[in-house]
Formats: C-alpha cells, sequence, structure tokens
C-alpha cells in the first residue's frame, strides 16, 4: 500500500524523535492523538517501521576508534560462509554488516575501544578465518555527516 503525505511526515518525524507521544504526533500531523496512534500502529504492523532505538555517543563509551574494514573471500562454499556471517555475527565490536559487488564481498562496520582492538579482530579473528583471504581497513578520522533519517 503506498504511503500518502501524512504518513511520510509521521515517519520522518518518528525518526528525529521516537518518543514522540501520539498526542505529539496528532499535533505535528494536524490530527487527533487516536488518529495519530493508530497510523503509527499500522505503519508498524506493515513494516514501514521496524522498531525504536537510542542513538548512543561511541566516545562516551570509551569507543574511540570507527573503521570500515573490506572483506575479501577466499571461497564462497556455503558452510565456510555461514560461518563467517556466525563470527561476524557474534561481533559485538562490528555493528553493520553488508555484502558488496566489486572486489571486497563484505563491509564491516566496527567501533573499537582502540587500534590495538581493532587489530585484533583483524588479525586474530577475520584473517585466520578459513573462508577468509583479504582483509582492508579503513580507519575514520572524523564523520562530518551523522547517520541521517532515511528519505521519506
Amino acid at each position: 500500500m503506498p504511503l500518502d503525505s501524512t504518513d511520510k511526515r509521521l515517519l520522518a518525524a518518528l525518526q528525529t524523535d521516537a518518543h514522540l507521544t501520539a498526542e505529539a504526533l496528532g499535533e505535528v500531523l494536524a490530527l487527533s492523538p487516536s488518529q495519530a496512534g493508530r497510523r503509527r500502529q499500522k505503519l508498524e504492523a506493515e513494516g514501514y517501521i521496524e522498531g525504536y532505538t537510542a542513538r548512543l555517543n561511541p566516545e562516551r563509551l570509551g569507543l574511540s576508534v570507527q573503521a570500515f574494514v573490506q572483506v575479501q573471500m577466499a571461497t564462497h562454499e556455503p558452510d565456510r560462509v555461514r560461518t563467517f556471517a556466525r563470527t561476524v555475527a557474534l561481533r559485538p565490536e562490528i555493528v553493520s554488516a553488508w555484502t558488496l559487488t566489486g572486489e571486497a564481498d563484505y563491509l564491516l562496520r566496527v567501533y573499537c575501544a582502540d587500534l590495538r582492538e581493532l587489530n585484533t579482530l583483524i588479525h586474530g579473528i577475520l584473517l585466520p578465518h578459513p573462508a577468509v583471504a583479504r582483509v582492508q581497513s579503513q580507519i575514520v578520522m572524523d564523520q562530518f555527516k551523522a547517520d541521517a533519517p532515511l528519505p521519506t
């Protein structure tokens, strides 16, 4: 079902502040609180809204190194790929992972306390994996645009 302009405004408002009550959403959308609440519930039920999370400050948590790690596989044998995916899923410092086209097979976004921890992840966990051929990392010097809301 296509989204109307009110649904799009509701999604944009929730991406800015997921704590908005039905009353506050109603004010933003010029709807009654019950109408705004029903629209939110409908968008949740239809899968437009997958969940609500808090955005944490990595530096306040002692995670001073952010890096992107490209992984090139030596094999795409299904069992080895599954064990690699399981390894990635279990590592808390890997906060997101993508399958790519091109030279690298995977791109991992990583937060570590320091360079030693990043080194341990790369040389102690990723490179020794039997499916991995090559790992290349880029350390983030500065993030000048924060992760932004999706366009609606």
